[in-house]
């Protein structure tokens, strides 16, 4: 079977494609050149497309998704969309709304897996400065929640 279509069963049941199209770039590409690569990763039968928010490029993302359910070459439930909290969102207080920020930025109702970026917390502002690492207990309670 191409490795575009194998997919693993993860421990609360669902199913992940085990190939996946990443979508960060280096800073000197375009954003714009997230959406034309997404289409074409689509297109080639990628179904697993990870992003985050430090890539700044997830409205390029969900607009290449949203183009590729709109034109009927797939429907949202065949697309796995992964992203990821940054490691300055870790406090239990930002998790949510770091996930809503992704989810409006993309203009998708759900990412199907959302995981720590970085499993270091950082305070906001200082980049080497650690936080509790509660944001584990935040996300759970998110994936609790649905």
């Amino acid at each position: 079977m191409d490795p575009k279509y194998q997919r693993v069963e993860l421990n609360d049941g669902h199913f992940m494609p085990v190939l996946g199209f990443g979508t960060y770039a280096p800073p000197e590409v375009p954003r714009s050149r997230a959406a034309e690569v997404v289409k074409l990763a689509i297109e080639a039968g990628f179904r697993h497309i990870d992003s985050a928010h430090l890539y700044n490029n997830e409205e390029q993302v969900g607009l290449a998704i949203r183009s590729k359910i709109a034109d009927g070459s797939v429907k949202r439930e065949d697309i796995f969309y992964t992203s990821k909290l940054w490691c300055t969102f870790h406090r239990p207080e930002l998790v949510q709304s770091a996930l809503e920020s992704s989810l409006k930025k993309l203009q998708l109702d759900y990412v199907d897996l959302y995981l720590i970026h970085f499993p270091v917390a950082l305070k906001v502002g200082n980049l080497w400065d650690q936080i509790s690492f509660s944001s584990v207990v935040s996300m759970t309670i998110l994936y609790d929640d649905g």
